[in-house]
Parts: structure tokens; C-alpha cells; sequence
């Protein structure tokens, strides 16, 4: 297999092939990014052997991934290419080019332009087609595969925010939620969700270190354990998985987004303030004109309003009481005159400023503060809004990508850099309900997340963080000074590297959700060709750390939608059964969504590499 990137997605994705589905990989690197691996480099990790052959990752660089490059790296011999450059254009040119020189080959292209990878796979389709008239349409159309680490990763990181919740997948339309359980206290009967996807670790340490992770051993988390080993798991808590739907915002909106501007938001509240304080004199002036003099109260307010705007006769000849009554309205009309110009300059303000970038609202208070409107921060950011959360931004450049998105959504937005004194505040990050750190630097976050945390120390705080070890340090540093406080570090690539790895394996992975530092992936596959499933029923099927059927596709094979990840438009009738009977019978037709751990899908994967699902 061969991998091309020029970011750590790559080297991770290597990893991954080479460590849990023991694949030899080819790894095409830029110099820049080559320091990580020395070219020519062959690495393997200890458990990576089988049979006494280790599994090597083979390191090549090479400034693009050009025609010549991929000849040097055998693409036309390999089973499967992935392409995982941030260039949308650098990933098509290649997969022409690939295309061209193999057009059976498997290709897994990352892409964030949605609109163009919606296309991708029928022009590299033609592609093939015209290299190779005869290709199988069913092999074609199971051959490419375009993925984003941005949108596999956005459903997790803004779990984070909301209460109770932090990971999530979609399929068929439908948010499924991984809650996590504290341990039942004594004679409490847990609620087991759909199924029971991990018990926690059972150890009182931070799960962000090595007793979270792969390595750590039977304290550590285990991975879709069976009824007996959730039943001896007293004083562990546990992840349940459960199908939500949002019917309102999980925060109060606050109006963030509506489109009129609020009285509030034209006029300042000191100008508010002071033109009452007008009005209540002017109120005054009326009630006394009425008891001193023998005026009615509508022409009493008639004359002090000509009074107020100076444009009543001058009360000479008049008794003391009329001269005195018409000096105050000509006092309270000169303070009048300078709050009306300022309320027109603060309603022309608003105004100009409409379409532009919005200002936090004052006031504003349960809030998000996200910080970073690059590819994840964008993607993060429309998760958020689906979900009806109110956000404010935080980003230093104005031609950030996510920039456009929030003026469409009215999302307010501050400009500057996070570390700076003030950018934090103006975000109104004392009142909000927690933080999103996602820039690409992991000093940034972590600056923004300590300083977060002094001016309210029981924020909740996600922060990302690429680098594992970093992240342990950070995660613990945070737990420990803050321990009252929900904390989360992730990182995009360990969220992305396992989905685009099952796509090179050739399945379709519907998402990934992380447990402590270990990961559980949801596909869809057909139950033809899998003797673990063929023939089987649900409960049968299920084997313990390794796999386990949650759903079942009731469309018929011509009706089914071949991407589960996608919403579903308007109209359309849900197709997966949630609710399966464990003694129901899996058919070879069947299409299931499934739960597994990497080593229990690189096993299923090993049975039929050619299968898709799709």
C-alpha cells in the first residue's frame, strides 16, 4: 500500500496500516516532513511481526506526488493509494495520474472541498473507463473513496461542548451518542443504552496516559466487552451507546443567529439608559404641567414637548410657574439633542456592519468559544450550529476558510490573536459554558486553555494537541490543577488515520469514537462472504473485543443509499433498524452497521479485502 501526505495524517495513517492491519506500506513524504522519517528508512513497531516477517514502512520523498514519483513507489503494482495532501488540487492531479497508471487501483483521497469530492469519484471513474473499457462497474464503483480528517473528526470535538456527551457518529441521519456511565451505586440498575460499547478504566489516573491506551493492560479500557464481563465490572464506569435526536438547542441560543437586529444590539445600554432617563423627565414635565396650571394632560404634553425642541413661544408674559416649566423642557431638550445623534451614529454602525463580521452580543452568556476557523474549526464550527449551539469565534486571520461560514450564520466572530490580553475576554469567555481550542499550533491551545482557566476555573476545555506524549502531559498538568474542571485534548489525526484506514482496507467507515486513548470505528458492510456474519444471528455474530452488529439496513439492494455517513434529504425514510432481535438471522444480502475495534476490523478486513460495502 502506498500513502502520500505532506502533513502528520501521513505518518499516521502508515502506522496504522503497518501496526493493526499489518500491511507493507510505501510511505511518499515531502523533505520538510521527511525529518519524522529518514528516507529510505524501514520501520517496524515489536508487535508487528507475524510468523517471524516484520512489517516494514518504507520512506520516500519526493516534492509532489507526480507520475514519476508514483511509478518509484510501484503504485501500479499496489492494491491501494491514499492521497492525503491539504491541496485539494496536489490530491486530483494525483489520482489521475494513479488512475491512469492502475485503474483497478483502490484510492482513498482526502479532499475538503465538498462539492468537488462529491464529483471526484465519477471523473475518476471515467478515468478508469477509458484506460480500461471492460472494468467491472462493481468493482469501479467500489474502488474510490474520498474522506475528510476534518469532517471524520469535527462529530467528536464538538461532542465535547455538550453535557453528558463526547463522542458521536452520524448514520442514516441519525446522531448516535457514546455516554458515559459513572459506576451504578449499590442496587442500581445501570441503563444499558442500545449495547454496552466500552467499560473504563478501572484505575482512579488520568485515562489520557498509558493505562488509556492500546498498551495498558486489564486496568485499562475494554472494548465491547460481552454481558458477563459488564456484570463483573463492579466500580468501573462505562460507555453506553445510545441514538439521539435534537428536537431543540442543548444551550441557550441567545438569539445569536437571527437575522433583525434587537433593540439591544442598535442602542448601547447607557444609551438606553439615558434616553429613559429623557423620557421619565419629559413624563415629569407633563404631570406637573397638568397640576400647576389648568391645562389638560394632552395639551400639557403638547407644551412641553414644544417646550423640549425649543419651538414654543417664549413664556414672557406668562406667570413664574409657565417660565420655570419651559427652562427645564429647554434644559432636558439640549441633553436630548446629543443622545439622538448618538443613537443615530450607534444605529448606522449596526447597520453597516450587518453583513459583515457580528460582535459577541452584550450579555451574552452559556456560550462556546471556539478558536480557530481553519479546516477543522470550520467544520467543528457548522457542527455546532446543526445542533442549535450558540458560538462565538476567536481568529486572528480575516482570510481565514471558516471566516465566510460564520458571516453566513451570524456567528459572531473576534479578530485577534488568542494569546493576546483581551481577545479571550472579548469573547466573553467568563460566562461561557466551555472552550474549543483548535488552532493549528499546540503552544496556542495550550496558552488560550491555562488562560482560560484562570479567569474561570471550571471551564470545560477542549483543547487540541497533535502530538500523544504532549497531550498526556497536558491532559494530566490540567486534570490536576483543575480537578473539578472537564478537560479533553484530541487530535485530528488520531481521530481521522483509523476511518481512512478502513477505507484503504476497503470498507466503508462510517466514523471513529474514541475511548480514553483507544478507538472504536463503525462501518457498514454486506454480510456475503463473511462466515462470521453469513448465517448467523445478531447475538451469534457478536464476538467480544473484536466486533459487534448494531444495525441493520431494511432497503433493498437497488434502494440502498450508498453512504449511511450522509443526512438524509427531505423525505427520505430512515433505513437502518436499531432495535435487532439477538435471534434474528443475518442474510447474505443483508448490508449491517457494525461496531469494532481495529484489530477485530483488520481481521474482517483480512476475509475479504476486495469488499466494500458501498
Amino acid at each position: 500500500m502506498v500513502v502520500c501526505g505532506d502533513d502528520g495524517l501521513a505518518h499516521r495513517l502508515a502506522d496504522e496500516l503497518r501496526d493493526v492491519y499489518r500491511q507493507r506500506v510505501v510511505l511518499i513524504v515531502t523533505e520538510e516532513r521527511a525529518e519524522e522519517r529518514p528516507a529510505g528508512q524501514v520501520t517496524a513497531s515489536a508487535d508487528t511481526t507475524s510468523g517471524g516477517m516484520v512489517v516494514p514502512v518504507q520512506v520516500m520523498t519526493a516534492p509532489a506526488p507526480t507520475r514519476e514519483a508514483l511509478l518509484r513507489a510501484c503504485v501500479d503494482r499496489a492494491t491501494a493509494l491514499a492521497l492525503l495532501y491539504e491541496d485539494d488540487e496536489t490530491n486530483l492531479r494525483a489520482a489521475l495520474a494513479a488512475r491512469r497508471l492502475s485503474p483497478g487501483l483502490r484510492l482513498v483521497v482526502r479532499m475538503y472541498n465538498r462539492k468537488l469530492g462529491q464529483h471526484l469519484e465519477e471523473l475518476l471513474d471515467e478515468a478508469a473507463l477509458v484506460r480500461s473499457p471492460g472494468m467491472d462497474r462493481a468493482v469501479l464503483d467500489a474502488s474510490t473513496t474520498v474522506l475528510s480528517d476534518a469532517d471524520t473528526a469535527a462529530p467528536a470535538l464538538a461532542a465535547t461542548v455538550i453535557a453528558d456527551t463526547s463522542k458521536v457518529v452520524q448514520a442514516d441521519g441519525v446522531l448516535l451518542r457514546a455516554a458515559e456511565r459513572t459506576p451504578p451505586g449499590r442496587g442500581e440498575v445501570p441503563d444499558p443504552g442500545l449495547c454496552t460499547l466500552a467499560l473504563l478504566s478501572s484505575t482512579e489516573v488520568d485515562p489520557a496516559g498509558t493505562e488509556g491506551s492500546e498498551a495498558s493492560g486489564p486496568q485499562g479500557p475494554v472494548l465491547l466487552p460481552d454481558d458477563r464481563t459488564v456484570a463483573g465490572s463492579a466500580g468501573r464506569g462505562s460507555v453506553v451507546l445510545e441514538t439521539v435526536r435534537y428536537a431543540g438547542p442543548a444551550l441557550p441560543a441567545r438569539h445569536l443567529t437571527r437575522r433583525g437586529a434587537p433593540l439591544r444590539e442598535l442602542f448601547s445600554g447607557r444609551l438606553r439608559w439615558a434616553l429613559a432617563g429623557i423620557a421619565a423627565s419629559v413624563l415629569a414635565l407633563t404631570l406637573t404641567t397638568t397640576l400647576l396650571t389648568d391645562a389638560d394632560p394632552v395639551h400639557a404634553a403638547y407644551i412641553t414637548l414644544l417646550d423640549l425642541f425649543s419651538i414654543n413661544d417664549p413664556a414672557i408674559d406668562a406667570p413664574v410657574t409657565n417660565q420655570v416649566l419651559q427652562l427645564l423642557s429647554g434644559l432636558v431638550g439640549l441633553a436630548l439633542l446629543p443622545l439622538l445623534v448618538a443613537g443615530a451614529l450607534e444605529a448606522l454602525g449596526t447597520f453597516r456592519t450587518a453583513g459583515s463580521l457580528r460582535r459577541p452580543p452584550r450579555g451574552l452568556s452559556g456560550h462556546v468559544v471556539l478558536l480557530g476557523l481553519g479546516k477543522v474549526g470550520t467544520r467543528v464550527l457548522a457542527r455546532l450550529r446543526e445542533l442549535d449551539i450558540p458560538v462565538v469565534c476567536v481568529e486572528e486571520d480575516r482570510e481565514a476558510r471558516g471566516i465566510p461560514l460564520a458571516r453566513s450564520l451570524h456567528v459572531p466572530v473576534v479578530l485577534g490573536d488568542v494569546t493576546e490580553e483581551g481577545v479571550l475576554e472579548a469573547a466573553e469567555i467568563h460566562r461561557a459554558h466551555a472552550l474549543l481550542a483548535l488552532t493549528s499550533s499546540d503552544t496556542t491551545n495550550l496558552e488560550a486553555t491555562l488562560h482560560a482557566r484562570t479567569v474561570k476555573p471550571d471551564l470545560r476545555v477542549s483543547l487540541r494537541l497533535y502530538d500523544d506524549d504532549f497531550a498526556t502531559a497536558v491532559y494530566r498538568t490540567l486534570r490536576t490543577a483543575h480537578p473539578e474542571a472537564h478537560t479533553r485534548s484530541r487530535s485530528v489525526t488520531h481521530l481521522a488515520a483509523p476511518a481512512f484506514a478502513g477505507a484503504m482496507m476497503g470498507r466503508q467507515v462510517l466514523g471513529a469514537m474514541p475511548v480514553e486513548r483507544k478507538v472504536l470505528l463503525f462501518a457498514a458492510l454486506l454480510v456475503a462472504g463473511h462466515p462470521q456474519f453469513e448465517g448467523r444471528t445478531v447475538a451469534e455474530s457478536f464476538r467480544p473485543g473484536a466486533w459487534r452488529v448494531l444495525a441493520l439496513d431494511t432497503a433493498s439492494p437497488g434502494a440502498r443509499r450508498p453512504d449511511l455517513a450522509t443526512a438524509r434529504h427531505d423525505g427520505e425514510q430512515p433505513q437502518l433498524l436499531w432495535d435487532l432481535h439477538p435471534g434474528h438471522v443475518l442474510r447474505p444480502e443483508d448490508r449491517v452497521v457494525i461496531a469494532a475495534t481495529r484489530r477485530g476490523l483488520a481481521e474482517l478486513l483480512g476475509r475479504r479485502p476486495a469488499e466494500t460495502g458501498r
